[in-house]
């Protein structure tokens, strides 16, 4: 039972955050059940936050929007063609972008398998926070997070026993959200705000 939370979700859409649409998505398969919650890092070129474009658009917002100009920064042309997205983007300072309704399934996760089920986008909730395997990750991050999450759980129940991170669901191929991520830290924060 949610204690307090000032973020709610409806209709598969997150009451604080920021709506960018993305076209990297699709229908999850039916009858899916929504039961997993995903935590990634992300950073656009690597190691660099909160880079933009000339037209001030950030470059992870504009990688999840298919707007990423991949002659903008020698790496990106080493991800060009990418069609990639995340249910939400969690930048430094705490702001929450959602490119894709939780009903519906982004393509965060890739080639994936958790307890022995594979393809994770059908039934997961990705989140991507800013950083990367090598820099710890904000306070405010952190507290973001945990409201996030207590939200997801209060909205999809089946969610409260599978946090894991992408790393787990795709070792070997993924290492985030990297030894700097504190999850004794987030679940802290969580059981704050959610009885579990």
């Amino acid at each position: 039972m949610s204690k307090s939370s000032s973020m709610t979700i409806k209709d598969g859409l997150l009451s604080t955050a920021t709506w960018l649409a993305s076209p990297n998505k699709n229908m999850r398969p039916a009858d899916m059940n929504i039961d997993t919650i995903v935590i990634h890092n992300i950073s656009l070129p690597p190691n660099d936050f909160g880079a933009c474009d000339t037209d001030g658009t950030h470059y992870v917002k504009a990688l999840f929007t298919n707007q990423l100009d991949w002659n903008a920064h020698p790496y990106f042309q080493t991800i060009e063609g990418a069609e990639v997205s995340a249910h939400l983007f969690i930048e430094r300072d705490g702001s929450i972008t959602q490119f894709v309704n939780f009903n519906e399934r982004a393509w965060h996760a890739g080639r994936s398998s958790y307890l022995g089920r594979p393809e994770c986008n059908n039934y997961s909730i990705g989140i991507e926070l800013e950083g990367s395997d090598f820099t710890p990750f904000t306070d405010r991050q952190y507290d973001r997070l945990a409201q996030v999450v207590s939200a997801i759980y209060e909205a999809y129940p089946k969610t409260r026993r599978h946090l894991t991170g992408h790393s787990d669901i795709a070792p070997g191929r993924k290492t985030d959200p990297g030894d700097y991520f504190e999850w004794t830290k987030l679940r802290e924060g969580i059981s704050k705000i959610t009885m579990i």
